[in-house]
């Protein structure tokens, strides 16, 4: 029976990468936005010269490399897998699944372990350009970035669970994904760096899910160690997400 299941999950999520890489524009919008902002700032004058404001590290590396990163995760998590899953309740599929020998909980892990592996790919990208092209370093604290990466992919994708849970069709998903990415992102120190932020909406980036990561992988990356309010705030709202999603969710 657990070689069944092994054996279905493999060739769903096969399926589901052919889906994914059969549209050129998802790909490319996952991996192109990144390494665009990536490249467009770090090449900027003075971007990769130690600065005061970030603890004599530079901003290309505490700034800009997680930043990079963490829109990777939350563009995934908050409108490709809330759209896609959505998309298939709308057409029907989850329903027509709901009644095979195939439970539909395998086509959410399979879509699951399609965008992680994406994730996974798009990062070490990240990395490898940053180091050739720009000098940026490899994380200082390579533990505690692992970490924070792991805790922030669960923390975002339990939120993307939730509005894949609620969406009624794709373009749904996607607008109310939208919707909590841009002021996520605003609020969480990606517009503008949490040095310059207020201090109250410092508390608040700290808390937030893509807030808490970026600002983890900022410390990690700079070979600090990420704040345990960061750590908590990832953490609890990876289980409270998916308890959610878990509750309201519906195949059809």
């Amino acid at each position: 029976m657990k070689g069944e299941t092994v054996s279905v999950l493999t060739k769903l999520t096969a399926a589901e990468a052919k889906v994914f890489l059969r549209d050129p524009g998802a790909p490319a919008v996952v991996a192109g936005i990144p390494l665009a902002l990536l490249l467009v700032f770090g090449l900027m004058p003075g971007a990769n010269l130690p600065d005061p404001k970030y603890g004599g590290h530079s901003a290309l590396a505490t700034v800009i490399a997680p930043m990079a990163v963490t829109i990777l995760l939350a563009m995934l998590a908050l409108t490709l897998f809330p759209n896609a899953m959505a998309t298939y309740r709308e057409k029907g599929l989850l329903k027509r699944l709901s009644a095979s020998p195939v439970p539909p909980s395998r086509l959410l892990a399979a879509q699951l372990l399609v965008n992680l592996a994406v994730a996974v790919v798009v990062v070490l990208v990240i990395a490898g350009v940053g180091g050739l092209a720009l000098g940026i370093p490899l994380p200082g604290n390579p533990g505690g970035f692992l970490l924070s990466i792991v805790l922030g992919t669960l923390a975002l994708f339990s939120a993307g669970l939730v509005v894949a849970a609620l969406a009624p069709t794709g373009r749904a998903a996607s607008g109310i994904g939208s919707a909590l990415l841009f002021p996520m992102m605003a609020l969480g120190g990606v517009w503008v760096p949490k040095e310059q932020l207020p201090p109250f909406l410092q508390h608040v980036a700290d808390v937030l899910p893509l807030g808490a990561t970026l600002n983890a992988l900022r410390a990690t990356w700079a070979g600090d160690a990420p704040e345990l309010l960061q750590l908590g705030a990832m953490a609890a709202f990876a289980v409270a997400g998916t308890a959610i999603a878990a509750r309201v969710f519906r195949w059809e």
